[in-house]
């Protein structure tokens, strides 16, 4: 599934573990409502999202424990780094998301945080069913035998 960010935005964080761990279904732009240092510490590109996920709490989506350092000159103005922070969705986005997690198991997890063409930060989340390990090294396996059948193409020319 390819990706719907353009090439030119800013990418600030990349969940690069969710392919791996997860098999990736339909995925969501979201924006997130942040606090001022927070976006001064994004434009940075110093967050990680790589043990976050999204979870519903009365009735809105909220990022969990997605890391987002402080802003060094802030001073006492400055945020809690792991804070849970609302994900700016459609009604209809949102029902759809509580009910897979709900009824089928799946997880919303964030796959990556940049900023738009208007400047704003968006969060791309995806509905995602955790792969079993038998399923992990099959996905090893394949991408293995991508790169050493790119390298034989490139021996014999």
């Amino acid at each position: 599934m390819a990706s719907k960010i353009p090439p030119n935005f800013k990418i600030v964080a990349d969940n690069r573990k969710a392919r791996f761990n997860y098999e990736i279904g339909e995925t969501f732009e979201a924006g997130i409502e942040l606090k001022g240092t927070e976006v001064k510490s994004l434009r940075a590109g110093k967050a990680t999202i790589g043990d976050s996920y999204a979870d519903e709490h009365g009735g809105e989506i909220f990022l969990v424990n997605a890391y987002i350092p402080e802003y060094l000159q802030a001073n006492q103005f400055n945020h809690e780094t792991k804070r849970p922070r609302k994900l700016l969705l459609h009604k209809r986005q949102v029902n759809k998301l509580i009910g897979a997690v709900q009824r089928e198991g799946m997880t919303v997890v964030p796959l990556k945080i940049y900023f738009n063409e208007r400047g704003r930060a968006k969060v791309e989340i995806a509905l995602a069913k955790g792969k079993k390990l038998h399923d992990k090294r099959e996905t090893e396996k394949k991408r293995d035998w991508g790169r050493e059948k790119a390298r034989l193409m490139r021996e014999k020319g």
